[in-house]
């Protein structure tokens, strides 16, 4: 299983605690840290899982728009965000603990824009945690042969437990639909903005895959 680079500290971290603690649990023959040791292994296991870099089949279609993370759909809206004036909508997934935390981008384009924003740490399910917490805004313009007019913006958003974003592109960064762009570190939501005439491939309550899920299509 291929684990993320920013899951390594964590993973040895805790193996290394299980380590010391399993050594001086044998020393002094104590039932109660070899428990604990058994916990930072459990720790460490969990680490990995939550770290995975599944493998993911990239559909080649220039008009498909890919899903920009895995997670569970919550909504698909026509946003309110004063920064899209225009007629765009927003969909948002909701990232648990126990999903991938890997950041894809949507289509192929240019990062025009990249945002942080310091916020709050509300439950990533909470309605105003899309506007109110800690978020990373990264604005993609679509490559022109796509035909999609407008641009995309995805929005890594920090949730109840997540409290670390990492984005792994740059203003002016050229991106292919599938590319990682970044993570989130334990459960979070990921938001993203698209022109209202896509045709949606998914609704309310269905799993998606960051990089394979097809979650829109652009008009002929």
């Amino acid at each position: 299983m291929k684990i993320c680079p920013e899951g390594w500290p964590f993973i040895l971290g805790s193996l290394a605690v299980a380590l010391v603690l399993f050594a001086i649990a044998r020393s002094a023959n104590s039932v109660v840290l070899g428990a604990l040791c058994g916990v930072a292994v459990l720790a460490a296991a969990f680490c990995a899982y939550f770290f995975r870099d599944p493998t993911r089949v990239i559909p080649q279609n220039n008009r498909w728009i890919l899903s920009p993370a895995d997670g569970k759909v919550m909504e698909i809206v026509e946003t309110n965000d004063p920064s899209t004036p225009e007629k765009m909508q927003v969909i948002r997934i909701f990232l648990s603990v126990m999903d991938p935390h890997l950041q894809r981008a949507p289509i192929s384009g240019r990062v025009s824009r990249v945002q942080y924003k310091e916020g709050k740490f509300l439950d990533a399910r909470d309605p105003k945690a899309a506007f109110e917490n800690e978020q990373n805004r990264i604005v993609i313009e679509p490559s022109s042969e796509l035909g999609l007019r407008g641009r995309v913006v995805v929005t890594q958003i920090a949730g109840l437990i997540a409290r670390r974003i990492i984005c792994n592109v740059k203003e002016d960064g050229q991106l292919k639909a599938g590319d990682k762009i970044g993570l989130i570190r334990f459960g979070s939501q990921v938001d993203m903005v698209l022109p209202k005439n896509v045709i949606w491939k998914v609704r309310p309550g269905d799993r998606v895959e960051g990089g394979s899920t097809v979650i829109a299509e652009i008009p002929a």
